[in-house]
């Protein structure tokens, strides 16, 4: 029997094994085995004139299932594809943060070198990371359960469905071997949204075993691509097949820089952040921080009056700890509206990271430990490290990658586009913040928009 799994949780359904469950689905796995979804990666994007949205899910699983499903909820009929397997890995390395490194000198005494270093604003670290032949059945017509399509994406089956009644739906799951162990009710607000579902089944003979028997591993990431009258994605179905919480990082692409709404918003830490970095660059926030300030400044009261009534206290360079009932905010991770050199990036027709010139080339240990030689020296090292600061005065925006894992970002090929935002944020939800279904907006307040941009590692003011 056979466990589904639903977008940003899991409909906690029962396949033959049990695993855990993704973003936007939710798992079937066998009777009196367990699957688990500790965490979720989702990559999304909408464009409004078209209607068109596609999120692109891969799900973590745990459990001791021999194999186990999936069921993904969409408004519309969607078209699937598969995805490089590692997607989101080249995502997690195309948003590294960068960093701002200043020119320096092995080779000057540690005195010289500290008065020069003196001028160079120090950072914290940062932390980055890191989805057919039509089955049409011999049923009668207009059956109150149907399926629509049925077929193999990479190595996944599935069918998607459309149901009248969420009970006839139960009914239907049940003479399947789906043994699924949410109610009627999970499936009703879907059923009478009048969505259709993705089933999908797994086998996790292609995962990792553990020494206990049980199974983990990432399936095949899979797009799915379907019209949405709103920036939409599916989180009360993963309700079920949560058992305290689940964290989910989103990658965001649309014409806009996108958020979400109410209490979920990310700017109950990027604002302090931003707030916390005033004044220690002289020409002020980079990535147009201080502009996104200023125009939020009549909400900013409001804002941090609500965040400090849920508990939420911000501590820069520190994830945010849980406030009232557990409740963790949303942060913001990465932002940046997509550049011609962003996109030539992936080709390798631009470099991944900038690179501080090493004034020391040429001169060795030995040269300066020279007393004929180490002044001339000096001074010519003296001459590089002025220039630097000259031409770059905030330093070089460094970040760090292997050869091999640049060259592979020119999977993100296609996918990453030209023109738009690309918002990456992450949320950990507790069981009863996934009461209904996501509603992703543009990051806004009255006529001003977010347009701030977050590619490196923000300064912080002295306590």
């Amino acid at each position: 029997m056979r466990r589904l799994w639903t977008p940003l949780g899991m409909l906690a359904a029962l396949l033959t094994s049990a695993a855990p469950a993704q973003a936007a689905c939710c798992y079937f796995s066998a009777k009196n085995a367990d699957i688990l979804q500790p965490a979720q990666k989702v990559f999304l994007t909408y464009d409004p004139a078209e209607k068109a949205e596609t999120f692109t899910v891969q799900p973590k699983f745990e459990g001791n299932a021999l194999d186990f499903g999936m069921v993904i909820p969409t408004p519309t009929q969607p078209k699937l594809h598969e995805m490089p397997r590692d997607f989101f890995k080249h995502l997690a390395l195309y948003t590294i943060l960068k960093k701002r490194e200043f020119p320096h000198s092995k080779l000057m005494p540690r005195v010289e070198r500290e008065m020069l270093m003196r001028a160079a604003n120090g950072r914290r670290a940062g932390s980055a990371d890191e989805d057919a032949k039509a089955d049409k059945g011999n049923a009668p017509p207009r059956p109150t359960v149907r399926v629509l399509e049925a077929g193999v994406v990479g190595s996944l089956d599935y069918k998607i469905i459309e149901a009248d009644r969420a009970d006839d739906l139960f009914q239907w799951l049940k003479n399947h071997k789906y043994s699924y162990s949410g109610d009627e009710a999970s499936l009703n607000f879907y059923v009478q949204k009048k969505w259709l579902f993705t089933v999908m089944k797994i086998d996790t003979m292609q995962m990792k075993r553990n020494k206990d028997g049980t199974f983990a591993g990432e399936v095949t990431p899979t797009r799915f691509q379907f019209t949405s009258e709103k920036f939409i994605y599916p989180l009360k179905i993963t309700q079920i097949s949560v058992k305290d919480k689940t964290e989910a990082l989103f990658y965001v692409q649309a014409p806009f820089k996108a958020d979400l709404e109410g209490d979920f918003s990310y700017q109950m830490t990027w604002i302090p952040m931003l707030q916390a970095g005033s004044g220690c660059m002289p020409s002020g926030l980079p990535g147009g921080g201080g502009e996104w300030l200023k125009d939020f400044a009549p909400q900013q009261p409001n804002l941090l009056a609500r965040a400090q009534g849920l508990g939420f206290q911000f501590v820069a360079g520190q994830r945010p700890q849980p406030g009232k009932g557990g409740r963790i905010p949303t942060t913001m991770e990465w932002a940046r509206k997509l550049s011609k050199d962003d996109v030539k990036v992936l080709r390798g027709e631009a470099p991944y990271s900038e690179k501080a010139p090493d004034v020391d080339e040429g001169f060795t240990q030995a040269d300066v430990n020279d007393p004929q030689r180490s002044q001339a020296i000096f001074k010519v090292i003296q001459a590089r490290l002025n220039k630097a600061r000259q031409e770059r005065p905030l330093g070089y925006l460094v970040r760090e990658a292997p050869k091999e894992d640049v060259t592979a970002l020119a999977q993100l090929a296609g996918h990453i586009q030209e023109g738009k935002f690309v918002t990456k944020f992450r949320k950990i939800f507790l069981k009863d913040e996934m009461n209904e279904d996501l509603i992703i907006i543009p990051a806004r307040y009255n006529d001003a928009e977010d347009k701030s941009e977050y590619e490196e590692i923000l300064p912080v003011s002295p306590p």
